[in-house]
């Protein structure tokens, strides 16, 4: 099995540091304001990449955290006019309903930020103690002129850096270069004690400790969007060797953007498009499959014939499943060239190919008369390592999604679809007059997703059946 390790930029074999075990650990989302098509595309890729390496035989350990503190989700919810705390739980509700309906299988341990600051502040007190971070007014900097390697993942060298997104610029520090390890509070903030006073944990920090505690120190796999790259990545690695001395990740693994109009998707600038209302139009796998049909390290044009093309696409294969018996042994020299593609740093794009070709094949033999079973059950293998879910929507009986989502809501089931509807809207509508409406809308989205309509008109409101 080869991967592309960004360390080093080439093509290398993947040779665990343990045989047969695989530590991963991703960067999740900064939960600042809704999921959008960008961040579907990170928790596909590594959705998929953790589960081949599982198909395959390895024993994985998955570590995807969630960002609950940092400047931006302060902002968002002083302009929500609700807590940093209140905000991105919401917002951390909102992302696991996309990604559930995704299909995206929930990791092995999903650290929060905000649990871990104590690990954080006894990561910062050792960088302090070697002279490779000082406090300033209430800051820790990381002095990055003193580490002769920084620069060596994104190949950037100290003197050819620039203070640019998400590097910030204060006069506390000793050299512009500098990042920032731990903040000072202002008024009206979150914070934490530490021994330099008040506040909270930098942005980069926080992954440095939870991969450290979860997976030890070196672990096989560290993952994120390309974006990621620099400064945040490159900066986990300085604080993370500068402290043990020892490698942090030994493979790093990058996924590219998703574009629309040829820019990358951003939250800082709205230029998104939402996931949940994309999963909404076009369904799960067609999303799924979208991301899929292009090489994870590529970048990926956003247009809406795409995802109409995909989901198109993807009837195509449930129809075929559906016409064979998948109780029979898969086809070999299919799943033979799944794993030559997949073994060749996740090729998904050849790997997808091998599906519909074995779709093409195996309509052609049942229209003749014939037998293709095989290819069949090698196709629904195959589909299911690659993540994709069969039934309506990808989600299976309505009546099942429905009865989930009233259980997650303390609804009592039991009883038909349509009562269980009324009574949840019933419980978005006293949320609505409770003016929780973080609550109300999420409701909705979760209704949006197993293919629920709701309506809000001047009679109240309505649900339909999409």
């Amino acid at each position: 099995m080869k991967v592309y390790n960004t360390l080093g930029r080439e093509l290398v074999d993947f040779v665990p540091l343990n045989p047969g075990e695989v530590g991963i650990y991703v960067c999740g989302p900064t939960v600042q304001s809704l999921p959008h098509l960008g961040h579907g595309r990170a928790a596909v890729v590594f959705d998929v990449i953790t589960r081949y390496l599982r198909w395959r035989g390895y024993r994985v350990r998955f570590v995807r955290n969630i960002t609950d503190i940092e400047d931006k989700i302060i902002a968002a919810a002083a302009e929500a006019g609700v807590s940093a705390q209140e905000h991105a739980a919401s917002m951390t509700r909102r992302f696991e309903a996309a990604f559930t309906t995704l299909n995206v299988e929930e990791p092995d341990i999903e650290p929060k930020a905000t649990d871990h600051v104590p690990a954080m502040i006894d990561l910062i007190e050792r960088l302090v103690s070697r002279g490779l971070a000082y406090p300033a007014d209430g800051d820790v900097y990381f002095r990055v002129r003193m580490l002769e390697s920084y620069g060596r993942l994104s190949g950037r060298k100290p003197d050819e850096l620039l203070a640019g997104a998400r590097v910030e610029v204060s006069e506390a520090k000793a050299d512009p270069l500098d990042f920032a390890l731990w903040k000072s509070a202002k008024p009206g903030e979150p914070y934490w004690a530490s021994p330099w006073g008040p506040g909270r944990p930098g942005w980069h920090i926080e992954c440095s400790a939870m991969a450290a505690q979860y997976l030890g120190e070196p672990f096989d796999i560290h993952g994120g969007g390309s974006d990621l790259i620099f400064p945040h990545h490159e900066n986990e690695i300085a604080q993370s060797e500068g402290v043990s001395g020892k490698t942090f990740a030994r493979y790093w693994l990058h996924n590219g953007m998703v574009n629309l109009g040829g820019e990358k998707m951003a939250k800082s600038t709205g230029h998104v498009v939402d996931l949940t209302e994309a999963i909404n139009q076009f369904g799960p796998n067609a999303v799924r499959l979208f991301y899929l049909r292009a090489h994870y390290r590529s970048p990926l044009e956003f247009s809406e014939e795409l995802l109409a093309e995909n989901a198109a696409a993807f009837a195509r294969v449930e129809r075929f499943v559906e016409r064979i018996d998948p109780a029979v042994a898969p086809d070999d020299d299919l799943l033979a060239r799944f794993v030559s593609a997949m073994d060749e740093d996740f090729a998904t794009p050849e790997a997808v190919s091998v599906v519909f070709d074995a779709v093409r094949e195996g309509n052609r033999r049942l229209d003749a008369g014939g037998n293709a079973d095989g290819l069949g059950a090698g196709v629904a293998e195959v589909i299911g390592v690659l993540g994709f879910s069969t039934g309506a929507r990808g989600l299976g009986d309505l009546g099942e999604a429905v009865s989930a989502l009233a259980a997650e809501l303390s609804v009592p089931i039991g009883r038909p679809v349509d009562s269980l509807l009324d009574d949840i809207l019933t419980l978005r509508n006293q949320a609505r007059q409770q003016r929780d409406f973080a609550k109300a809308d999420l409701i909705r989205d979760r209704l949006g997703l197993i293919g629920v309509a709701v309506e809000d008109t001047a009679d109240g409101a309505r649900w339909s059946r999409r």
